[in-house]
């Protein structure tokens, strides 16, 4: 995953922000859970969901997943990825502590949250330095666009916000 996000960083201002999206797409959806996220970012809501909305709730959480890698690693400075190495987490989780070395800035810490899903490892969660989980804050925001407007509403946000960090 770090070998991909280096690469369209060093290819940024060739690829694109659609260029570096079309790279880290499979990487992406290799590495992460998506579907699983989605699931836990639209809560109680999922339940309720048809097959269809979930569907669709999917594809617009991953699309704006990409999306939002494909905008921020948007050029190359000489940065690298360290992973420091591993513990055990709660739920049968395995966190991985990962740090962003950027010269002329401070170090950023990363912990991904990690399970093992049929026979594969993959990321669900990412947590930042200060310890805040990516999806918790996701889950937040989703909750007053879900009690509005539900799923179909989230699915047109999430695509919204997509389409904006697309925009070159």
């Amino acid at each position: 995953f770090h070998e991909s996000l280096l690469g369209v960083m060093k290819d940024a201002e060739a690829l694109g922000v659609k260029g570096r999206y079309e790279k880290l797409a499979p990487r992406i959806e290799q590495s992460f859970h998506l579907a699983l996220m989605a699931q836990v970012g639209a809560g109680s809501h999922w339940r309720k969901a048809t097959k269809a909305q979930t569907d669709k709730l999917v594809a617009a959480f991953s699309r704006l997943s990409i999306s939002t890698y494909a905008s921020q690693f948007d050029g190359y400075s000489g940065q690298s990825f360290e992973t420091q190495g591993q513990k055990p987490g709660p739920q049968k989780t395995v966190l991985v502590k990962t740090r962003i070395i950027d010269p002329g800035s401070d170090p950023v810490d990363l912990t991904y949250v990690t399970r093992e899903i049929k026979g594969r490892w993959r990321i669900i969660d990412v947590l930042l330095d200060t310890g805040i989980s990516e999806l918790a804050v996701r889950r937040s925001e989703y909750r007053r666009i879900l009690r509005t407007g539900g799923i179909d509403a989230l699915v047109r946000t999430l695509n919204v916000k997509a389409d904006e960090l697309l925009k070159e």
